[in-house]
């Protein structure tokens, strides 16, 4: 089996009203992160609901840049996430979020709306290659790329419970 490469950049946005996206899927998504894996590999589970069909998900990550990481993914069965979700990593929550997958211009976009948060989300477009040009959609207000700012991880964000720029306490 080869390797897959994942080329990723991450933007944080105001949350737009939907309703002007071309929203494909709305996904929800309960992920929780696991203890390390070989060479410190990043280890998750994820129990994805679309359309009212729930599907388990295992992911192994590598990451050899900060918008580049090599990732193995592939459905699992409900018995097999349970027993991985013995291996919770403890310092971290699980993440609950709400994705959108939106089109615009021929790239897909994904919307990820946290819990904590009604004014901010994170915004990803896979990319063919870290210098890709991207063309942002009009209706989203982009506030700054957050590729490289470990602060805005999913694990980061679940564990802080809020998005940096918010106060504790305070639902923005």
């Amino acid at each position: 089996m080869g390797k897959n490469y994942e080329i990723e950049r991450k933007f944080l946005v105001e949350f737009p009203d939907v309703a002007h996206l071309d929203v494909k899927r709305r996904i929800s998504i309960v992920q929780t992160y696991l203890k390390k894996g070989v060479n410190g590999s990043q280890r998750r589970v994820r129990c994805v609901e679309e359309n009212g069909k729930v599907k388990y998900t295992y992911t192994e990550k590598v990451f050899i840049t900060p918008v580049t990481r090599e990732e193995n993914e592939y459905e699992i069965s409900q018995e097999e996430y349970r027993r991985l979700l013995e291996q919770e990593r403890g310092s971290c929550p699980p993440v609950e979020k709400v994705r959108y997958c939106f089109e615009y211009n021929s790239q897909l976009f994904e919307l990820d709306k946290y819990p904590f948060s009604d004014e901010l989300a994170i915004m990803e477009l896979e990319l063919g290659s870290p210098e890709q040009k991207i063309d942002f959609p009009d209706n989203v207000k982009v506030l700054r790329e957050v590729s490289d700012d470990a602060r805005y991880s999913n694990a980061s964000l679940a564990s802080a419970g809020g998005f940096p720029e918010q106060k504790i306490g305070e639902n923005i």
